[in-house]
């Protein structure tokens, strides 16, 4: 089952920050096995999500949502992980992080670089197409990573705390 896809929350926001929820509404729409989507910036915080005010609670009757149902809990797992990941690879001298992927019995979770530290990560069911997830994750950072500059992420910020 797909995540639910980002509603009014986007709303009166400028047209970079509605192209952004767009961008992020059609990557789970089209994507089959997407659980839970989140964007976080460089110091943790959440940008964007599918599921911003959504509990494991409000899941279906059969649907599991993110992790504890938190697009919080998801920001938090995302960013933690891409700090990791970016020391092992610095102590490796191994140069940037593109992607980092976990896999697990029951999901798998992906994390990409956007620009300036910020990340895009997909929690997604266990029978997902790996490929195809990671393909359009790639998609979704060349047209959103140019156009997250700081203005725009100051903005998506106070957007997801209103909602919070």
């Amino acid at each position: 089952m797909n995540a639910q896809a980002p509603t009014a929350y986007g709303q009166g926001l400028s047209s970079q920050a509605r192209n952004l929820h767009w961008l992020l509404t059609n990557l789970v729409e089209e994507v089959p096995g997407i659980r839970s989507v989140a964007v976080v910036s460089s110091d943790g915080l959440l940008l964007l999500s599918s599921d911003p005010d959504r509990s494991q609670d409000e899941a279906q009757p059969g649907e599991r949502a993110g992790p504890r149902g938190s697009s919080a809990d998801l920001a938090t797992i995302v960013s933690g992980l891409g700090s990791l990941t970016n020391g092992a690879a610095k102590l490796m001298d191994g140069g940037a992080v593109k992607q980092t992927m976990v896999t697990m019995d029951e999901g798998s979770l992906f994390v990409m670089s956007i620009s300036d530290g910020s990340l895009l990560g997909v929690h997604a069911t266990p029978d997902c197409d790996m490929n195809v997830i990671a393909y359009h994750m790639a998609l979704f950072v060349g047209r959103a990573g140019h156009v997250l500059t700081p203005e725009l992420r100051s903005e998506l910020r106070k957007s997801m705390e209103s909602v919070q």
